[in-house]
């Protein structure tokens, strides 16, 4: 992008206004949390797939609209399933008897707003409160697990100081959008834990690109001597990469919180906000706290490369 062709931000010198935002955003979510733990009994607004509900699925003799079974059942998770005709119905409260009480209570329901007969309940699913348990479990090990492989690689192929620096930077942004998702009530369900996997990795990937541009420059002769200059440069130079690929992802996901309906809503939202903070972490968090590491232990590929000290008071101003 030519708008970004000659850029030459500084920065590292706004890292402080970085790191107070992202304090701000960090402690507010915590207190939505605990807001939401006091008043709901549970930090998030957890789905059927992890506290147990039922699943059903209903076949009309003619399409039908969800908005139409939405108008008789407004607290229901309701969308198509594999044709206009078919509609999947998900709802909390595990049905110890299956075929009865779930298809007895579709079945009310649908009879305030369908004739007798011009519907068939196809099947019926429940997921107990046990499995939700195990659900939680499992997406918490899936993102601990995703963080500590990205760690181990990026230590063998960079270094131990980009590897902390791109988790730290992960974690600030997994926790940014869990405070949103929990001040904004959103469902947290096995899509959402999806969508929260595709951040870790669209956040990583951003990071991982200006860390290779910054190996790229310290590599050039005199770069060690300007560390700040260095990592404000290779930040700049991989701005418009930056820019072209989040604008070009929201831009998709836009059209999928528009168009896709409720069903994919909450999925494109939570990559919404996931790329959004991860692109301000990857320039405002994941490189400055290469930094200040750099600056209390220096490598010793790069001894040379820490600032002066009168450059590095005037980085911090």
């Amino acid at each position: 992008m030519r708008l970004f062709e000659h850029a030459n931000y500084p920065f590292l010198q706004w890292r402080r206004r970085a790191y107070i935002l992202s304090a701000v955003l960090i402690l507010g979510g915590v207190a939505m949390m605990v807001r939401n733990a006091v008043q709901y009994g549970s930090w998030l607004n957890y789905g059927i797939d992890f506290t147990g509900g039922t699943t059903v699925v209903v076949r009309f003799d003619r399409p039908v609209a969800v908005e139409q079974i939405r108008a008789v059942a407004p607290d229901w998770e309701i969308s198509h399933f594999g044709s206009d005709r078919e509609i999947l119905i998900r709802f909390g409260g595990f049905q110890q008897a299956l075929g009865q009480d779930a298809a007895a209570r579709v079945t009310e329901a649908l009879r305030r707003r369908f004739p007798a007969g011009s519907f068939d309940i196809e099947r019926v699913e429940a997921v107990g409160p046990k499995v939700g348990q195990e659900l939680q479990r499992k997406a918490l090990i899936a993102l601990v697990m995703a963080n500590l492989l990205t760690l181990v690689y990026l230590a063998i192929r960079f270094e131990w100081r980009f590897g902390v620096a791109a988790v730290a930077a992960t974690v600030h942004d997994i926790l940014i959008t869990l405070g949103i998702l929990a001040t904004l009530r959103t469902t947290i369900s096995t899509e959402t834990v999806a969508a929260f996997l595709t951040i870790v990795g669209y956040s990583l990937n951003d990071t991982i690109v200006i860390f290779d541009r910054i190996r790229e420059n310290l590599r050039q002769p005199g770069a060690g001597r300007h560390l700040a200059e260095t990592l404000n440069r290779s930040v700049n130079e991989t701005l418009s990469r930056t820019a072209l690929t989040g604008g070009s992802a929201l831009a998709t996901l836009l059209s999928l919180m528009i168009f896709g309906g409720p069903v994919i809503r909450e999925f494109a939202v939570v990559l919404t906000l996931g790329i959004v903070v991860g692109t301000f972490s990857s320039i405002f968090v994941a490189t400055p706290i290469l930094y200040e590491i750099e600056q209390r232990w220096p490598s010793p590929q790069l001894q040379g490369a820490r600032v002066p000290a009168a450059r590095t008071a005037g980085a911090r101003r």
